[in-house]
């Protein structure tokens, strides 16, 4: 139980950014949050948060730490309401948001499944390359891809996610074939517009570090199946998801390219609201979806 406790005050105060806050949403003094603190990185070993008069940062451990532990978390609250529920049915109305591009190829797909098996619920799925304020904005959940901002939000990671450098064959053969990253500003590169989600730019592994780099050229779009489109009919190089392009990859209609300099992968999400007890259509879906990803046959079947 300790244990336990130890857990849940670390991903509170984690996710709420204070000591006092933490203890707030637990009806405990802030010493006492503190305590369990310094006892989990006691018994871990190591440090997971930077404490300052006036913020909480997260270690570089500690945030690999603050994953696993959301995700037990869930995972427990999880089992729990499957004996506790019993026979009780999944009923009312899911609110949930996605990236356009993505939503429609793999998430909107998987709608009619869910609804299937739980017939009591309505669902209503927002296709959207903006970074929706699911608190604000009154969603139930959100499916995010790629790096995540730091946030309240809670997060369950259901899948990798890689993106790679792609082509066409004409024009490679028009404008040559990039050898390093640094070669890029050499040729025409199909970007998503500053007002659209993606603001860190393009990743590579250079000498063993993740660079980023923001390339150039005549044509920036905000909507990502544009770019793809545009980058199967020859009009530069993209930056896409394998989930995307493997397809056009495997058909030739695309190259791969830089292959040497990927970048590890980044991950695919939901993300919900902190909440002690999810609402239980909420659970299953994210569940659903979790089970339907983590398939590896699902992604060689999308591809």
């Amino acid at each position: 139980m300790d244990r336990l406790k130890q857990i849940e005050s670390f991903v509170a105060v984690s996710t709420k950014g204070s000591l006092t806050a933490a203890a707030l949403a637990e009806g405990v003094a802030p010493a006492v949050i503190g305590r369990r603190i310094d006892a989990l990185e006691e018994r871990l070993g190591v440090k997971l948060l930077v404490r300052t008069t006036r913020r909480i940062t997260l270690t570089h451990e500690g945030s690999a730490f603050l994953e696993d532990c959301q995700r037990l978390l869930a995972d427990l609250a999880n089992a729990e309401a499957s004996v506790t529920a019993g026979g009780v049915k999944a009923s009312g109305h899911l609110r949930i948001t996605a990236p356009a591009g993505f939503g429609r190829r793999h998430v909107a797909p998987l709608v009619p499944a869910f609804l299937a098996q739980h017939p009591e619920v309505s669902l209503s799925l927002n296709l959207s390359d903006r970074v929706v304020d699911i608190v604000n904005e009154g969603f139930d959940c959100a499916i995010r891809v790629g790096d995540l901002p730091d946030s309240s939000l809670v997060s369950l990671r259901l899948a990798d996610n890689r993106r790679l450098c792609v082509a066409a064959p004409d024009y490679l053969a028009r404008a040559g074939t990039p050898a390093s990253p640094a070669d890029l500003t050499k040729h025409q590169c199909l970007t998503l517009s500053s007002d659209a989600s993606q603001t860190r730019g393009w990743a590579f592994l250079v000498d063993g570090q993740v660079t980023h780099l923001r390339p150039g050229g005549r044509l920036d779009c905000s909507d990502g199946q544009v770019l793809h489109r545009w980058c199967v009919q020859g009009l530069g190089i993209a930056w896409r998801s394998t989930w995307e392009v493997e397809g056009d990859i495997a058909a030739g209609r695309l190259v791969s390219l830089l292959q040497d300099y990927a970048a590890p992968p980044n991950g695919i999400y939901a993300v919900f609201p902190q909440r002690r007890h999810l609402p239980l259509r909420v659970r299953l879906w994210i569940d659903f979806v979790k089970h339907s990803f983590g398939d590896p046959g699902y992604w060689a079947g999308a591809a």
